[in-house]
């Protein structure tokens, strides 16, 4: 088994928001792989005391324990449990009611000899490959699925559409969201490979459609997840000196993530 994972800040003046981990059972058998993006609150009030890096340490740990060592549960009620102790970590301290308290994107993924299982919340991506080679990409596509506009203005974002049905789901402070993510399981025998990717290392394929899925993994492949993160990083430098605006939500350079897992 191969697995190589690397992030990047998008801003040397701001900590990297996303949260990567992979674990290997003592058993030898199978593995788990938790991927967070922590979602940029805005600088005024969030009605939390803790910075977004805190909640994604919190929450990913509690995400590679309870995937680890409750196989008995289903991947929706990890999340859900995940949540819970992270919410009860800060509820004497912190709004948790408040629409931005401190919030991730969330893809899990745990495997074994029989079957690989996922879940995918908001705008992180799990790509799939199978023995032929061929790329399925799990996505919670609910943001793509907006008007067009609909993202325009934050107040607009955080009166209607977050976390709200209708719009868009991220993992917060409430674990019922849990039963919102996309999941499923394949048989083992049908995935020689797998990745995962937050938003700013996605932007090879869907901003910069250098490549579609297939190739983003073929990246991967190759030149491993440091790689793919590198040349986001020259594209995003040569649309910024060129004046070119393409990037959603307007950011030049984001916390970029990406773990590839070779079974």
């Amino acid at each position: 088994m191969r697995i190589e994972l690397a992030t990047a800040p998008g801003s040397p003046e701001r900590p990297n928001e996303d949260w990567i981990s992979a674990a290997l059972p003592a058993s030898g058998q199978g593995g788990v792989l938790v991927l967070l993006d922590g979602v940029t609150p805005p600088l005024d009030d969030h009605g939390c005391v803790h910075p977004v890096p805190w909640f994604t340490a919190r929450l990913g740990g509690a995400l590679a324990e309870l995937s680890g060592s409750r196989r008995d549960l289903a991947l929706a009620d990890v999340l859900s449990a995940s949540i819970r102790r992270t919410a009860d970590a800060h509820r004497a301290t912190c709004d948790l009611s408040h629409v931005r308290t401190p919030q991730a994107t969330v893809v899990l993924v745990r495997w074994d000899e029989h079957a690989v299982e996922y879940l995918v919340l908001s705008d992180s991506a799990l790509l799939l490959e199978g023995p032929d080679g061929t790329v399925r990409a799990v996505l919670d596509d609910r943001l793509d699925r907006l008007p067009p506009g609909s993202l325009a203005s934050a107040a607009t974002v955080d009166t209607r559409l977050r976390n709200k049905e209708g719009g868009f789901f991220t993992a917060a402070a409430d674990p019922s969201v849990a039963s919102r993510a996309v999941t499923g399981s394949v048989p083992a025998a049908e995935v020689r490979s797998l990745a995962a990717l937050t938003d700013g290392a996605t932007r090879w394929t869907e901003v910069f459609h250098e490549g579609d899925w297939t190739a983003a993994l073929g990246l991967l492949r190759k030149a491993g997840p440091q790689g793919l993160i590198d040349r986001v990083r020259e594209l995003e430098r040569a649309d910024a000196a060129a004046g070119r605006v393409r990037l959603r939500r307007g950011k030049t350079h984001d916390d970029a993530a990406a773990v590839f897992v070779e079974l």
